[in-house]
């Protein structure tokens, strides 16, 4: 973005000196056009004669003149023109992630192995490591959503606490995935970051699938951990339902983001990466962006009429 049409002042509330940059020069330009000094005591035709041509062609020279454009200057120039942004030096080089975990007994089904739910931790750990050196963040939810991790670069400790995770530490029954994903926009929101949410889960029912589509916020990429209907379970796998990958892309369209099956190897994490930093350089630059401010160039003409003054007859009194 670097069209002048987007041309705007940073501090704009400086402007107002240009007030009294005005008044200051009116009565430089006054002082300089009086009868004091010289032309008190001398009569003007001998004045204008003893006033040499280099002097008439010199004008735009003249300390008055150099001082009143330096006090121009000086106001733009603290006032902050900007018409194109730059990183902000505090903002990542990627995207931030919240990765956001359903915690529930179903996700203990062994239709894919060893559990949905230990699956889950390992595509965790895939895409951490794909995504090393950024700051990733992690709630689990089932029937109330909770932060485990806040955005942070530190892997280790993110998978530390998710090898923890379990249906029997969660306090409550049901599907608060529209609270979770609230929680993990709160994350992005407050850390200025321009990010995605992961959201790792077997289904979405109905009535929070409904919830879900009046939320606004980062892109929500869903990753489907369970096994279609074609898979038989073990007989010793929790009941759950097979996976429904038409209500995950419904659920994903409806957060600007994409659906994602899971695969044996690691293929779902790699396109879940790229959909991440994807979502990331079509954010708006809004998030993760400043505008540049570029009223130092102006220190440069500031400088030279400067160094004009700095010569014999450069200065400007007021009386």
């Amino acid at each position: 973005m670097s069209s002048l049409a987007h041309f705007h002042f940073l501090r704009p509330e400086w402007l107002w000196l240009l007030l009294p940059a005005i008044l200051l020069i009116w009565a430089i330009w006054r002082v300089q056009r009086s009868p004091d000094g010289w032309g008190s005591v001398m009569a003007p035709h001998l004045l204008e004669q003893l006033q040499t041509s280099s002097e008439e062609s010199s004008a735009m020279l003249r300390p008055h003149t150099l001082v009143s454009l330096m006090l121009l200057i000086a106001v733009l120039a603290l006032s902050g023109p900007a018409w194109q942004r730059e990183a902000s030096p505090f903002s990542e080089d990627r995207s931030a992630a919240v990765l956001v975990l359903r915690v529930s007994p179903e996700m203990l089904a062994s239709d894919i192995q060893p559990s949905r739910l230990q699956r889950a931790m390992h595509k965790i750990h895939d895409l951490l490591e794909l995504r090393a050196g950024t700051r990733n963040a992690l709630i689990a939810y089932y029937g109330s959503a909770h932060l485990v991790m806040p955005l942070t670069s530190d892997a280790e400790v993110i998978e530390s606490f998710a090898a923890g995770l379990e249906p029997g530490v969660m306090p409550q029954e049901g599907d608060a995935v529209a609270d979770a994903i609230r929680q993990a926009n709160g994350l992005l929101s407050q850390a200025g970051a321009a990010g995605s949410i992961v959201l790792l889960t077997d289904a979405i029912d109905a009535a929070a699938g409904a919830e879900l589509a009046k939320l606004k916020g980062a892109d929500v990429h869903i990753l489907g951990l369970a096994a279609g209907p074609e898979v038989v379970p073990p007989v010793d796998s929790p009941p759950a339902p097979a996976l429904d990958m038409n209500s995950l892309r419904q659920s994903a369209r409806a957060l600007g983001g994409t659906a994602t099956a899971v695969t044996i190897d690691d293929a779902d994490v790699r396109q879940l990466a790229r959909r991440i930093e994807r979502s990331f350089i079509n954010a708006p630059p809004e998030e993760g962006e400043r505008w540049r401010d570029e009223g130092w160039w102006l220190l440069l003409p500031l400088a030279a009429l400067l160094l004009l003054l700095f010569r014999q007859g450069g200065a400007v009194v007021l009386r």
